[in-house]
């Protein structure tokens, strides 16, 4: 499918009206921070949803609720304060490959975020003063692993310098930082342009992002993400990401098969 840079911005922009749109949100895992009002709350039930955002949405939404609940709805207050005993609740979690030693552990790291950083915005935003989003997502993922946490749990932090898209992390990032005025994304990182975010590639976005020509590489790796990120910023280079909802919404509809 060829269409003139104009006629894709046209296409693209459209699709981003009708598709980002508050009304998915409760079956989303984008519906677990929006339970919350405190930005800590918001930010870290955020992180946690998006850690476990793969399989299906459903049960994604049903395991990330059970995580507020074992943390008393007060993730923020649990982060801090919690004690030994408080993490033993979490020995029964599981998410496919995410169990509740990978769970205490992120517990851990993030009281070491806060306690030590300034929590996750600063992180972030100190990666990105060091470099694009795979430098910043790398630098974010060293800073939380200086925290206790079993070697398993590694895992479950993609490092785009060794080639993963980090699909879940710029998910996240986009949810944080892109103030898009539809209710959906929060914004209620100031220190971050969305300019900066990448686009959190998978299955729907990057088949999609080929049939319109935005993207050549068949691998959905950080060089595919780099590739399609290079596209989304000559049609809008001050909230590219925003094409997400547009790329995804045209992938499960079906409508260019």
């Amino acid at each position: 499918m060829k269409l003139s840079l104009k006629d894709m911005r046209d296409y693209l922009n459209e699709k981003v009206v009708q598709y980002n749109r508050p009304d998915f949100i409760p079956f989303d895992p984008i519906s677990i921070p929006h339970s919350f009002s405190k930005k800590e709350d918001i930010e870290i039930s955020a992180f946690l949803a998006a850690t476990i955002s793969w399989g299906n949405r459903k049960s994604i939404v049903t395991n990330a609720n059970r995580i507020m609940d074992l943390m008393d709805r007060a993730p923020y207050d649990f982060i801090l304060n919690h004690k030994t005993a408080d993490l033993r609740s979490m020995n029964s979690f599981v998410h496919r490959t995410f169990n509740g030693e990978d769970l205490a552990g992120f517990v851990k790291c993030m009281r070491h975020l806060y306690s030590e950083f300034g929590g996750l915005e600063q992180v972030f935003f100190e990666g990105f003063e060091k470099g694009e989003a795979d430098v910043a997502i790398s630098f974010f993922r060293e800073k939380f692993f200086e925290g206790k946490h079993a070697a398993r749990t590694e895992k479950h932090v993609s490092n785009p310098l060794a080639g993963s898209s980090s699909k879940r992390l710029n998910m996240y990032l986009r949810w944080m930082v892109r103030n898009d005025q539809a209710g959906v994304d929060f914004g209620i990182w100031k220190k971050i342009s969305p300019s900066k975010l990448s686009l959190p590639l998978d299955v729907h976005t990057g088949n999609v992002g080929r049939t319109l020509g935005l993207l050549s590489r068949t691998q959905n790796d950080w060089k595919a993400v780099a590739e399609i990120d290079q596209a989304l910023r000559t049609l809008d280079p001050k909230d590219p990401v925003k094409y997400d909802f547009a790329l995804f919404g045209i992938g499960v509809s079906g409508e260019l098969n």
